[in-house]
């Protein structure tokens, strides 16, 4: 029987994952602000009592986890991407379909970039399990159709969206079988079928991502994914449409103003 006095002490701390502990703390804590170049390989090296070659194992590690960017021959520097606001629900507003601008849209040209999404398919499917239970349906007896986009400002990309609608609403509509839906975009196109946005559930969680969404959304080593899981209910309290949106967390933030129940 062991007993605490025959424990093996802890492993050491290998000195490169140490030197990066303190330099994650510094950016996270603000001492290095985004931009900010790192010291060098070599003011590390001899600040730490290690060799060169720890000192960039070290940046290796944070520029893995996303922390930092490296240049060959510049150095390292703090990541600085200005974040994208997803607005939350002001973004499903009435009078912002009726500009003609696209949820995504209006919050890409609203600070200050140049929005682009690409639909790079739409299908015919039985849903999956969970989306069938988000909209209330049966996912043997009905279909959906499912819209894939990517979402781009500035040309780079942000975000991976999957959309679907139950067929019995859309089969007469663009949204069935068009890339372009027109100005407003998709809600506008609900609009017409008598499907409102009025109430929406959003569900928000944070994981790593998976090798189509590295590849799609060009994700460096270490960064994850904001994945985001919405229904949209209309006026009469029926849901009518689920989107799973993949974001990058090093690029998109979420921001919901909403009421506090009483």
């Amino acid at each position: 029987m062991t007993t605490p006095g025959d424990r093996p002490a802890a492993e050491p701390i290998p000195p490169s994952r140490r030197i990066a502990a303190l330099l994650r703390e510094k950016i996270i804590s603000g001492g290095y602000a985004p931009g900010d170049k790192l010291p060098t390989e070599r003011a590390l090296a001899q600040q730490h009592g290690v060799a060169r070659n720890t000192a960039a194992a070290a940046i290796r590690i944070l520029a893995g986890e996303g922390l930092v960017d490296t240049h060959q021959g510049s150095g390292a520097y703090v990541r600085a991407t200005p974040r994208l606001i997803r607005l939350g629900a002001g973004r499903y507003a009435r009078n912002l379909r009726a500009s003609g601008l696209s949820p995504f849209g209006a919050e890409v040209t609203r600070q200050g970039r140049t929005p682009r999404v690409v639909c790079t398919s739409i299908t015919r499917i039985e849903p999956p399990a969970e989306v069938a239970e988000r909209l209330e349906i049966s996912s043997r007896d009905e279909t959906v159709v499912r819209r894939e986009n990517h979402y781009f400002a500035d040309e780079s990309p942000m975000q991976i969206g999957i959309t679907y609608a139950p067929w019995s609403i859309v089969e007469h509509s663009v949204i069935s079988h068009s890339t372009t839906l027109g100005p407003g975009g998709i809600y506008a196109r609900f609009d017409d079928l008598g499907h409102s946005v009025t109430r929406a559930r959003d569900e928000l969680s944070a994981r790593m991502p998976i090798p189509e969404e590295l590849a799609i959304l060009a994700i460096p080593p270490g960064v994850p994914v904001l994945d985001l899981r919405h229904v949209s209910i209309d006026q009469n309290g029926r849901p009518f449409e689920v989107s799973h949106f993949a974001m990058r967390a090093d690029h998109m933030a979420v921001d919901y103003d909403v009421p506090v129940e009483d």
